[in-house]
């Protein structure tokens, strides 16, 4: 549109990587000030204020797989048990033209989603908007119905339709996912009091403790959201899905609200939490650079199926299906010699099936030990 009307565009982001696919100039802001403005290749190549030079160097760089988690690697003996164990699950909308008639077709949000996530590992869910990447998440959680499927959690066995204790979420915006009536004390002990217990000295010390593992005071107990920055806030939320001690957590977007300096910190934090937990990650992102740096094992997810799933390093630098090659080619980056972004532009197809329609089986291709891609048309 620019090219085509001659129009100026001001473009506000924290996502350098856009700025370098899209910028002819950049200005660097820092507490309502611009501390560095120049040329968009001044910018990136000789960085002069110490702000910049440092959100420059927290850029999640993407490697194509070359650059992968040494820690916390799934242990693959046959007597490990899952903690996320997820068979068939399947997620439809019906669709009425009315409130009154019968469904006339159903919208296949989700169809046939099967993965391991082993504890104390990453397993990334990625895919663009309306995949079904979020939706596979909330069905996790139990936050929509499942059409069918099961899920298993350690050794444990629920049908799709509920989710049990162990699995808690983190969500995308630290500042919509705080109750700004509540103090943090009343938020922590909200997922407490939600599974039958009480605020007492052992939850009150183990809210002091968490506060503090995430870097955060003590005295925030006693402090309201709105004294938080939007970094501290999403710490917050990290601590209070660690109230119930769980042995899965459900990252959605969990980092994208987050300037880079920032994001790298909560990455950080997560990794080390992980570590010291044992905790298990289903982590939901659009953002390949922010994947490779966390995940373990990658799941490729497109119009509510997935495609690809493996180890994180072969599915990075070795992408299999055609999906997965269009994701990376659209990763933006700060390396200038990719002269413009590789995207396309073709919408997911619809998800709107008629009724009683079922998809054919998949069929699948090893590429290696634990890497597979859907076989493609």
């Amino acid at each position: 549109m620019k090219r085509e009307t001659g129009m100026s565009v001001i473009f506000i982001t924290h996502d350098i990587g856009l700025v370098a696919g899209i910028a002819d100039k950049v200005m660097v802001m820092q507490n309502g000030q611009a501390v560095e403005q120049g040329e968009l290749n001044q910018i990136l190549d000789r960085a002069r204020h110490p702000y910049t030079q440092h959100l420059l160097q927290d850029v999640p760089h993407f490697a194509n797989g070359s650059v992968t988690r040494a820690d916390g690697q799934r242990d693959k003996s046959e007597n490990t048990e899952p903690a996320l164990k997820v068979d068939g699950l399947v997620v439809r909308f019906p669709l009425k033209s009315n409130f009154f008639s019968r469904a006339t077709g159903a919208v296949h949000a989700v169809d046939g989603v099967d993965f391991d996530l082993m504890p104390g590992e990453t397993l990334a869910i990625v895919g663009e908007s309306g995949s079904g990447k979020s939706t596979t998440a909330k069905a996790v959680l139990g936050l929509v119905r499942s059409t069918r499927g099961n899920f298993s959690l350690g050794t444990r066995k629920t049908s799709a339709e509920h989710s049990a204790k162990p699995v808690q979420m983190v969500f995308q915006n630290p500042y919509a996912s705080l109750n700004p009536r509540l103090a943090i004390e009343s938020i922590l002990a909200e997922p407490v009091i939600a599974n039958g217990g009480r605020v007492d000295t052992e939850t009150r010390a183990r809210m002091a403790s968490l506060l503090e593992r995430v870097g955060l005071p003590r005295n925030s107990l006693e402090r309201y959201p709105h004294e938080f920055s939007g970094g501290q806030r999403q710490r917050l939320c990290i601590a209070r899905a660690l109230m119930l001690n769980p042995s899965v957590v459900v990252l959605d977007e969990a980092v994208s609200a987050l300037d880079v300096s920032v994001q790298a910190k909560v990455l950080e934090l997560l990794v080390e939490l992980q570590r010291e937990f044992g905790l298990a990650y289903l982590f939901i992102s659009h953002d390949m650079a922010v994947v490779e740096r966390i995940a373990h094992r990658i799941a490729v997810i497109y119009a509510g199926q997935i495609v690809e799933i493996g180890d994180a390093a072969s599915v990075l630098s070795k992408p299999r299906h055609s999906y997965t090659k269009k994701l990376i080619a659209a990763v933006p980056t700060i390396d200038r010699r990719r002269e413009h972004f590789e995207i396309d532009t073709r919408q997911v197809p619809s998800l709107v099936r008629p009724q009683g329609f079922e998809p054919a089986p998949a069929r699948w291709e090893q590429f290696g030990p634990d890497h597979r891609a859907r076989v493609e048309a």
